[in-house]
C-alpha cells in the first residue's frame, strides 16, 4: 500500500509541473494590444497577419508577434553644419515628425524604422541646403523644409513610414557673417531715412514755393507775413529784436488796406 501511494506521488509532481508548464504557454499567447498599437504576426518565421487592438492570441512557440506603435514620432536632428551653395557655413538643426501607416512593411523591411528616419533626414537636409544660398535658406526657411519632406517622404513610403512635417528650427551664421549682415542693415536703414528726409524736404519746398506765389499775388500780403512773423518771436520778453523795416512797408500797408475797403 505504502509502495503505492509513494507510486502515485511521484508520477502527481511531473503532471503537476507538466499541467503548470502548459499553463505557462497558454498564458504567454494572450496579448493585450492598445488602441495605438498593431500587432505583426510571424507563423514560423513567415509574416502571417497583422492583429488589430484588443486581446489576441497566438500559438506559442509556432507564432511569434511585434509590437508597432501608430502615433506619431518626433525625431530631432541634431545641430550640424553645412555648407551652402554661395560657401556660407551655417548650423542647422530640425525635427522630423512621421508615424507608420503599414506596420508589417516597417518591421519587414527596414531594421530601425526611427534610426533610419532621422538619417536619412540629416542626409536630405545636407543636399537641400547645400544647393541653396544662404539668403534662400534664411528667408525661406518653410520651403526648404517642405524640400526635405519630398526628398525624405519619396524614400520612406517604402518604409510603411508617412513624414507628416519637417521643421528648420535654428538656423545659426558665423560670428563675422553676423557683424556683416548687423552692418548691411543698418546702412539700409541709414538709406531709408535719408529717402525719407529728402522727401520730406522735397514736399516743404513744394509748400513754400506755392505760399510764395500766393503772397506775391497780393503787395502787402508779403509784408504782413514778416510782421506775424516779427510777432511770434516778440511773444518770448527775453528775446531782443532788432529790425530794419523797408521804407515802402507802410505805404504797402495803406495800399492793402485801401484795396480791401474797395
Amino acid at each position: 500500500m505504502e509502495g503505492l501511494l509513494a507510486t502515485g506521488s511521484c508520477l502527481l509532481v511531473p503532471f503537476i509541473l507538466v499541467l503548470f508548464f502548459v499553463l505557462i504557454l497558454v498564458l504567454s499567447g494572450i496579448k493585450l494590444l492598445f488602441e495605438y498599437e498593431r500587432g505583426v504576426v510571424f507563423t514560423l518565421g513567415k509574416y502571417s497577419s497583422t492583429r488589430n487592438p484588443g486581446l489576441t492570441i497566438i500559438l506559442p512557440v509556432i507564432q511569434s508577434m511585434r509590437k508597432v506603435d501608430m502615433r506619431i514620432k518626433t525625431a530631432e536632428i541634431p545641430r550640424q553644419e553645412v555648407m551652402t551653395k554661395d560657401n556660407i557655413p551655417m548650423l542647422v538643426n530640425a525635427v522630423v515628425y512621421f508615424r507608420v501607416v503599414h506596420p508589417a512593411d516597417a518591421i519587414i523591411k527596414i531594421e530601425d524604422y526611427v534610426f533610419a528616419v532621422r538619417q536619412y533626414t540629416q542626409a536630405a537636409l545636407r543636399d537641400v541646403i547645400g544647393n541653396a544660398e544662404m539668403d534662400f535658406v534664411l528667408t525661406e526657411r518653410e520651403r526648404v523644409a517642405e524640400s526635405i519632406k519630398e526628398i525624405v517622404d519619396a524614400e520612406t513610403t517604402g518604409w510603411g513610414v508617412d513624414i507628416e512635417s519637417i521643421k528648420i528650427q535654428e538656423v545659426e551664421l558665423p560670428a563675422e557673417m553676423k557683424r556683416a549682415m548687423a552692418k548691411q542693415a543698418e546702412a539700409e536703414r541709414e538709406r531709408r531715412a535719408m529717402i525719407i528726409a529728402s522727401q520730406g524736404e522735397l514736399s516743404a519746398s513744394e509748400n513754400l514755393r506755392q505760399a510764395a506765389e500766393n503772397l506775391s499775388k497780393s503787395r502787402g500780403a508779403l509784408h504782413l507775413r514778416t510782421l506775424q512773423t516779427i510777432r511770434d518771436i516778440a511773444a518770448d520778453p527775453s528775446e531782443k529784436i532788432v529790425l530794419f523795416v523797408p521804407s515802402d512797408l507802410t505805404g504797402a500797408i495803406k495800399s492793402l488796406v485801401e484795396g480791401e475797403q474797395e
